[in-house]
């Protein structure tokens, strides 16, 4: 089992054992990995993101906490079937329970990780901050991969919206208003996730029944849209230089097989802004965000199409960098504050 020593800058030198129940937390490593149906590259290859992802995470982890204004239900299953990927926290402006009132508007949040790593609890913070800035927040556990496939996650999430829909009553928020946001591979889920929940007809080509909720519009942080280049048998995949060891372009023929399958109408995400109902868009990126084209280019084709959004491109400043995911990872800093401001700008600008 791997271990990890971090020197930490609040002073405490934990060791770090990535099987003890403090990172079971956060993610799978290697349990879900024996007889999973992978080659043996791609295993390797998500046993490796994994624990790499991890490693980045765990100087963040000493930042992680929940005020007192916010009140926080977590572990509700979505699914009743024990299974730790349908399960889903509420985090909730204790203000908001106070009142009893019925006008928060709702985020849902899908979380980023590669499609490989992470649950729900690495959002935390973002999660927290968002519901500050006046929103109850879901955030979703989906099952990683090899547990599924992008179908099957996707197919978890729309689960996810039907509890909610069910359920949301119970609580004192605006089932009216519901947004989505996710970041990095949760970006993709995001925005495949609200075309699906917005189209009967892409809903139709996935074999997702939707939720009912009305989505407004979707916040999406870093996302990787393009999923052509990674999607096997595919004749409309577009070309772009990929690392042959990422661990997405390794588990592509067996995560996205079915995908190959869905009408091309529907499949990748040009298809889907020109063929789909899109809800507005807000999308945030960075100029050292390795992946900061895939927003600039959904931002060109929503662009064509004509569709609502909006794009924040922060350059960075010399001596301090942002990177991937920054305003879910980094949610205390002035470029990350911004991001909070402008969802809320963006998404009640679209309350009715």
């Amino acid at each position: 089992m791997a271990h990890l020593r971090y020197e930490s800058a609040l002073g405490a030198t934990p060791q770090f054992d990535f099987g003890n129940p403090r990172s079971a937390s956060w993610t799978e490593f290697d349990a879900d990995l024996a007889d999973c149906g992978y080659d043996e590259h791609a295993v390797q290859a998500i046993r490796d993101t994994r624990l790499a992802f991890a490693r980045s995470d765990l100087p963040r982890s000493q930042y992680w906490s929940v005020p007192d204004d916010i009140d926080m239900i977590t572990d509700i299953p979505y699914l009743d079937d024990g299974i730790r990927g349908h399960l889903l926290d509420l985090y909730l402006p204790h203000d908001a329970v106070i009142r009893q009132g019925r006008t928060l508007p709702v985020y849902v949040d899908i979380h980023g990780g590669g499609f490989v790593y992470g649950y729900k609890e690495l959002n935390r913070n973002f999660n927290v901050t968002l519901a500050q800035h006046g929103f109850a927040v879901f955030s979703l556990n989906y099952r990683p991969a090899p547990q599924t496939d992008f179908l099957g996650q996707l197919r978890d999430i729309a689960a996810g919206l039907a509890w909610i829909a069910g359920h949301g009553d119970a609580y004192s928020i605006d089932l009216n208003h519901v947004f989505l946001t996710g970041d990095s591979a949760g970006g993709a889920l995001a925005f495949y996730q609200a075309a699906l929940q917005s189209d009967p007809a892409t809903a139709a080509a996935y074999g997702v029944t939707p939720s009912g909720l009305h989505i407004r519009g979707v916040a999406a942080v870093s996302g990787v849209f393009d999923l052509s280049p990674f999607t096997p048998g595919v004749t409309d995949a577009q070309s772009r230089n990929e690392r042959p060891d990422d661990v997405v372009s390794v588990i592509g023929p067996h995560f996205f097989k079915r995908l190959s399958q869905v009408d091309p109408d529907y499949r990748f995400s040009t298809n889907l802004v020109r063929n789909s109902m899109i809800p507005p868009m807000y999308l945030a990126t960075s100029s050292d965000d390795f992946i900061e084209y895939e927003s600039l280019a959904l931002a060109t084709e929503l662009s064509r199409a004509h569709q609502e959004f909006e794009l924040h491109d922060v350059k960075t400043r010399p001596g301090k960098p942002l990177g991937h995911v920054y305003s879910v990872c980094m949610s205390w800093l002035e470029e990350s504050e911004a991001v909070f401001r402008q969802i809320h700008d963006f998404s009640y600008r679209l309350l009715s």
